[in-house]
């Protein structure tokens, strides 16, 4: 098998112009909140993972990422297919993928890999199934911890349109899988606004395989306005603004270069981070480490380092205030100090393009420091479906 270079294009496909259609945020392999199989990895399985995508298209292709491995990863196998029903695939849909022609691909430890050009027509908000089959131990997965949707695992190559019963094993997380890129004969377009931060904007609460985070009602939300704009999901549940960590993400500093700026067409970018840089400090839990007690002053200087990166590559930057989240194991005087310091400044300092005022509409009427119970998902931080459709309406469609 031929070595990729970490992120080589496959360069006889150049005069395709590649559009965003679906990505998410990979990170280290770890316990994570649900059962999952990022340390243990794959051996002689298959995965089969389906994503929503928010552009149409005819043509294809998948980024596989083995950014957190330790070893090359050897990828023996992938499809692609419009989805069925759980693990099921459209009857006649199945594309074998190929990268530079082979059917298999060698990924160097911290590199990623794009797949061939494969010929499929998806409309915007339809379904895709990318099937990966891992012949030997894989070690390791890169992955993303808390998809909210299912992935479904097989013993053996079960590439093709198998009967979904052969896939007896779930996860709710994402594996290896970094992004899908669509062609539609067109050129390139500027139409992509990037969702970034932490698990609120990674739909957590939001209910399993049925697309109700705030990133797909807001991509529902404008194609019904007649703005189609191509919404791309970049939160890490437990994500810090300044801070890595083993379980929750290289920062959101670390990390808004390759999964904000990079991203094909990106015009503009969501962000909703800092929750988690108050909330930790105010618990004394090993997975909530490192968990310094930033000032709101520190905060305010990481936003403005992101709002700096962004102009500087022709990005509006849009800034989204911290929920309330009073009756949480997060919620002390000083958090609820700072949280308001910091979203006083957001609303007021115009330093982002527009401001996407979460707090105001998520809160209780009653009291402003608290969710608002219909929006609540049950923890007093994160919201529900409800809660989720309400912050894609506070979005501004023309601050996009």
């Amino acid at each position: 098998m031929t070595e990729r270079q970490p992120t080589a294009m496959n360069s006889h496909h150049t005069s395709l112009a590649w559009n965003a259609g679906w990505a998410t945020a990979v990170q280290r392999p770890s316990v994570g909140f649900h059962k999952n199989w990022a340390e243990e990895g794959f051996a002689d399985q298959t995965v089969r993972q389906t994503v929503r995508v928010t552009g149409a298209g005819t043509r294809a292709r998948i980024k596989l990422s083995n950014r957190y491995g330790t070893a090359p990863l050897e990828v023996s196998g992938a499809s692609l297919a419009r989805a069925g029903t759980g693990a099921a695939v459209a009857a006649g849909s199945v594309r074998p993928l190929t990268f530079d022609g082979a059917a298999s691909v060698r990924i160097p430890a911290g590199g990623e890999v794009y797949s061939d050009p494969a010929e499929v027509t998806v409309a915007a908000l339809e379904s895709l199934t990318v099937s990966l089959y891992f012949a030997g131990p894989t070690g390791p997965a890169t992955f993303h911890a808390q998809a909210w949707a299912t992935a479904y695992r097989a013993a053996g190559a079960q590439l093709g349109e198998v009967d979904p019963a052969v896939f007896g094993e779930t996860s709710v997380s994402w594996y290896h899988l970094a992004a899908v890129e669509l062609a539609d004969g067109g050129p390139a377009r500027r139409d992509t606004v990037v969702l970034f931060g932490d698990s609120i904007t990674d739909g957590f609460g939001s209910t399993v395989d049925a697309d109700r985070r705030y990133s797909d009602a807001l991509a529902e939300r404008l194609a019904a306005g007649g703005r189609p704009l191509r919404v791309l999901n970049l939160g890490i549940g437990g994500n810090l603004l300044l801070n890595d960590s083993p379980w929750f993400g290289e920062s959101a500093g670390a990390r808004f270069d390759r999964e904000v700026l990079a991203q094909p067409g990106v015009r503009s970018v969501v962000v909703l981070v800092g929750l988690n840089d108050i909330g930790f400090s105010e618990v004394d839990l090993p997975t909530y480490k490192p968990n310094p007690d930033n000032s709101a002053e520190q905060l305010i200087a990481g936003y403005r380092d992101l709002i700096d990166r962004g102009h500087a590559a022709g990005v509006r930057v849009v800034g989204g205030t911290i929920l309330p989240f009073k009756g949480s194991e997060y919620h002390t005087p000083v958090a609820e100090a700072k949280r308001r310091s910091v979203n006083e400044w957001i609303r007021t300092a115009g330093a982002f393009d527009a401001v996407a005022d979460f707090a105001a509409v998520l809160a209780d009427p009653a009291d402003p420091d608290a969710l608002r119970s219909a929006y609540d998902s049950g923890d007093f931080k994160h919201p529900d479906d409800a809660g989720y459709r309400v912050m894609a309406e506070a979005v501004d469609p023309a601050a996009l």
